[in-house]
């Protein structure tokens, strides 16, 4: 078509002849008398109106010819009914096409044809826009697919490493790091990393929806791991995840993976590793090559590129390092203690039944209630076990958990000996000190009611006729005889004996009668 532009401005504009219009837009002689012809036949001159496009003039030219597509002799199906119907269950383009021949059996395009059209037309319903980046605004980050084997030099075994990368959007410098998993400890620990490999962060991050960053995938409103979340929030960075099944969303992301593994994973493919320290040494030696080397299409290379746009426009690094912190939500228990990493930690007792959220350092597990730390603890690996601080209990706990048989003969001995002495039986008299707590604390009360003296004199009394028991001192003070004078020790020997003999009688049970 642009030929025939040239054909008449040589010959109407310039005056060229036949042969050095041939000569010159490299058709025949006889071609171009040709469109010579026809062009004074339409009565064209030179210069053509604006209104003359290609096709007008084609059409100009060559009249009988069909240059549209109004004039197809087939039936051009709806395609977009057409795809709409093929997402029902069951549906197959066979079927489709079946049903457009039905109705178009005379003008109906063959099957091949059908679905070469309709192929067509779904390739050119796809749309890649092409994304801008700003220096210093998004760092992309994902794993490779491919692993490295870490070889335990004792047994032989091997673990396959993980292999993290970030790139820079606007520059393309590219971060890659090995790790053990893709759990999350070592998801994060690649971000701290790769931070201080590029000097500082970027506004946005993009990562894949995988579980140790996504905890829920969504197109509109993900949910992203708590975890992740805090360290966000520390390198004031906002993580946008990429919509699920779209990696176009991350295509920085997947160029980079696909370069790491061509341009370092190829390289060490034969290489023998023995720590992650060493294949890290490795990678770091190679992305040394890999951001200096040149660009096919542009000039310099992204380290380059880095150095003049990414890098003066990221933010700058916290002055402390990030400290990889746990965050888990729960529910402080009826004991007023949460449960961590199956062991637990005490909270203040106004919060039981609350939700509060847990942070736990590898040294340190913090509580937050309402967005304030309400507890403390030094982590414990001791399972099962529990942490807990005074001040965080009722004060009737507080007092019980200062029981002690020491404590408590100590408070019978600033009573008297008598109190004492019987104090000390009881505690002795169970297999478990623990379990006579309760006995003995309810008989030292009894000086709240009473006073000491006369309670010392109930547990000497209780003593002479031989009922060392909390109810015989109680039966005592209730019914004052303490206060009456004590009989002769061979009376309290008969009234003992007598009550031996009671115990004798014949309608009292004896051990026998349950053998």
């Amino acid at each position: 078509m642009r030929k025939l532009h040239k054909v008449l401005q040589l010959h109407f504009g310039a005056g060229a002849s036949l042969r050095e219009i041939a000569a010159a837009t490299q058709i025949s002689y006889g071609t171009a008398s040709n469109y010579i012809k026809l062009a004074k036949a339409a009565k064209l001159s030179w210069p053509l109106p604006d209104s003359i496009g290609e096709r007008e003039l084609a059409r100009l030219l060559f009249p009988t010819q069909d240059t549209g597509k109004a004039q197809r002799r087939f039936f051009e199906p709806d395609f977009a009914q057409v795809h709409v119907e093929l997402r029902s269950p069951g549906m197959t383009k066979l079927l489709a096409w079946e049903e457009y021949r039905a109705v178009h059996h005379d003008d109906g395009y063959s099957y091949s044809q059908f679905c070469h059209r309709y192929n067509t037309w779904l390739d050119r319903q796809k749309r890649s826009m092409r994304q801008q980046h700003v220096a210093g605004e998004k760092c992309f980050v994902d794993y490779c697919g491919p692993t490295v084997p870490i070889v335990c030099a004792e047994t032989g075994e091997y673990q396959n490493a993980q292999i993290f990368v970030a790139v820079l959007g606007a520059s393309n410098y590219t971060f890659a790091h090995a790790s053990a998993s893709q759990t999350e400890a070592d998801w994060i620990n690649s971000h701290v990393k790769a931070a201080e490999f590029f000097g500082g962060w970027t506004t946005l991050t993009i990562p894949d929806n995988l579980k140790s960053g996504v905890t829920r995938a969504h197109r509109y409103t993900p949910v992203l791991n708590a975890s992740y979340e805090q360290w966000s929030d520390w390198y004031d960075t906002a993580i946008i995840p990429a919509r699920p099944y779209r990696p176009k969303d991350k295509a920085k992301a997947e160029n980079a993976v696909l370069v790491v593994e061509r341009w370092i994973l190829a390289r060490l493919r034969k290489h023998t590793f023995f720590s992650l320290g060493e294949l890290n040494d490795a990678i770091a030696r190679l992305l040394i090559d890999l951001n200096n080397r040149p660009f096919k299409k542009l000039p310099g290379c992204r380290r380059t590129l880095f150095e003049q746009l990414d890098q003066p426009a990221l933010k700058p690094l916290p002055a402390k390092s990030y400290e990889y912190l746990q965050v888990r939500s729960a529910r402080v228990h009826i004991d007023y203690h949460i449960e961590f990493d199956k062991h637990y930690y005490s909270v203040p007792h106004q919060l039981v039944k609350t939700a509060v959220e847990v942070r736990a350092s590898v040294s340190m597990v913090s509580v937050y209630a309402h967005g304030k730390r309400v507890a403390c603890h030094v982590r414990s690996a001791f399972k099962g076990g529990h942490s807990t601080l005074t001040e965080h209990m009722p004060q009737a706990h507080r007092a019980m958990s200062q029981w002690s048989p020491e404590r408590f003969e100590q408070w019978a001995s600033d009573i008297g000996p008598a109190t004492a002495r019987l104090v000390n039986h009881l505690l002795q008299k169970k297999r478990h000190p623990e379990q006579s707590y309760r006995s003995v604390m309810g008989l030292l009360s009894l000086a709240k009611k009473y006073d000491r003296q006369r309670l010392e004199a109930a547990c000497q009394r209780a003593i002479d006729i031989g009922s060392l028991t909390r109810t015989s001192v109680a039966s005592i003070l209730k019914n004052g005889l303490d206060t009456l004078p004590a009989k002769p020790a061979e009376q309290q020997s008969d009234l003992f004996a007598e009550d031996q003999h009671l115990s004798d009688h014949d309608n009292i049970r004896g051990v026998t009668y349950y053998h």
